[in-house]
């Protein structure tokens, strides 16, 4: 016969179990919800996305007092269709990479990338920077951490490259804007920079041109084992990405447009192809240098690098000018100055640059 306290122990393992069961359960149940409730949301994105074209035609020159001809009508036109077009598109790619993302956190991306060879760790960490949370004002925490756990330098600096300049909210708005071809060649020439930039850096053995203070933290063990997430758990992981992100940029997004309205309805045909065309050879330099004090993200920059490609400038000159805002600012430099002494902060802008460069006069060389 069981004592009394067999038998409370019995029990209490019976309700854990019973509690595990209901906890499955009721993730099951939620994910199925989210699921049904997803379709028809899905559905009729689709049919408003489908209509923005005819719908922002019909507002302009129907409902309001301007016509085709008029610069202003255009550009009105423009600002009507390209707002939720953009917005439409970038709330349904941060939801989906929002549950991408939810897979990689910055402790687990760090136990990814550490110990790897050079030439596998560039690769790994330039694709990894797609889908991980990055901003320059976490450059300086993630940048030590990487650094402290065993990830080679040249390995990090392929990862700070990627991670700003090609993210979720650049592709989807090339491809919303230019289609999947500029969008593809954005992001194939983006990884191409990410990964030679940093493997070039890392052959540069510039390890001493750190901060002191960095080496003095040791490596350790996170001893916080993250929690197992359900789907329905990743699910409003992704949903708490678009509050979160879309909520920080839509302000840019629409600001951006507006510029770009401007400069659709405004700026004469051709006129930017004597400033930023392939004729003018100093084009690309230039671009650069002027992208490099900007400080703007891509949802800002964008829908300005649209409109000044529909008034005559060159796709590798613009595209040039994009990378050195979004990859290249100011305040990042001062923010990594904190870590990196000058000489290496200085040989990372310049070896970028450099890539930028290249990129910006092949585009315009076979395109």
């Amino acid at each position: 016969m069981k004592s009394i306290q067999e038998k409370k122990c019995c029990c209490d393992v019976a309700d854990g179990a019973g509690i595990a069961e209901s906890g499955v359960d009721g993730s099951r149940h939620q994910t199925v919800k989210y699921v049904l409730c997803g379709i028809p949301l899905l559905a009729a994105w689709w049919v408003i996305y489908r209509s923005l074209a005819p719908f922002s035609k019909y507002l302009t020159y129907s409902l309001l007092p301007f016509t085709p001809e008029s610069h202003l009508g255009q550009s009105v036109e423009f600002f009507l269709y390209d707002t939720p077009k953009v917005l439409m598109l970038l709330t349904l790619v941060v939801f989906g990479v929002g549950i991408v993302r939810s897979f990689f956190t910055p402790d687990r991306t760090r136990k990814i990338l550490a110990g790897k060879r050079e030439s596998i760790g560039n690769v790994l960490a330039a694709l990894l920077g797609i889908v991980t949370p990055f901003c320059t004002c976490s450059a300086v925490p993630l940048f030590i951490g990487f650094v402290t756990a065993g990830v080679p330098l040249g390995v990090t600096f392929s990862f700070l490259i990627s991670a700003p300049m090609i993210n979720e909210i650049a592709l989807v708005l090339l491809y919303g804007l230019f289609g999947w071809k500029v969008a593809a060649l954005y992001l194939g020439t983006g990884l191409l920079i990410a990964i030679v930039a940093g493997w070039t850096i890392g052959r540069f053995r510039m390890e001493h041109h750190l901060e002191e203070w960095v080496y003095q933290i040791q490596a350790g063990e996170s001893g916080y084992d993250e929690p197992e997430r359900t789907w329905a758990d990743r699910i409003r992981y992704g949903m708490d990405a678009v509050r979160d992100i879309v909520g920080r940029v839509w302000l840019y997004v629409v600001l951006g447009i507006a510029v770009g309205a401007g400069i659709h309805g405004y700026v004469p045909e051709g006129f930017m192809a004597s400033i930023m065309g392939k004729g003018a050879w100093w084009a690309v330099p230039v671009s650069v240098l002027i992208g490099i004090p900007m400080y703007s993200n891509a949802a800002g920059i964008i829908p300005i690098v649209q409109a000044l490609l529909g008034k005559g400038a060159a796709l590798g000159t613009v595209l040039a000018f994009m990378m050195a805002v979004i990859a290249l600012s100011l305040p990042e430099a001062i923010i990594l100055r904190k870590v990196l002494k000058p000489t290496l902060i200085a040989t990372f802008f310049g070896v970028v640059g450099g890539g930028i460069l290249i990129v910006g006069y092949l585009f315009n060389l076979l395109i």
